[in-house]
């Protein structure tokens, strides 16, 4: 009965300690910011920022203009939400069309 009870100490420590190094892990890990959201995009760098307008576009048009739009977008209130590949999407949608009009 006693070593019953430290095997059963021993298993339930180890799964305490596994589950300890798993959420340290998963809150160490960083989000790509093409698909995160605005809350993501004002926490990040302007470089980091650059980088995911680039990948997004796949251009380097424009990038200038297009990370100030979703700055623009995510300074809006209630905008935490909304995904950085959608706001630059609609930043690009409203620079065709002002070039089309």
């Amino acid at each position: 009965m006693k070593k019953l009870k430290k095997v059963l100490l021993f298993v339930v420590g180890i799964f305490a300690l596994l589950a300890i190094v798993y959420m340290f892990v998963g809150a160490q890990k960083a989000t790509a910011l093409e698909s995160g959201t605005l809350k993501d995009w004002r926490a990040a760098s302007v470089e980091r920022r650059m980088a995911a307008v680039k990948i997004l576009r796949a251009s380097d048009e424009n990038l200038d203009i297009l990370v100030k739009c979703v700055d623009k977008m995510a300074t809006l209130p209630d905008s935490s939400d909304m995904a950085v590949r959608d706001a630059t999407e609609l930043c690009f949608m409203g620079m065709q069309l002002k070039e089309n009009i």
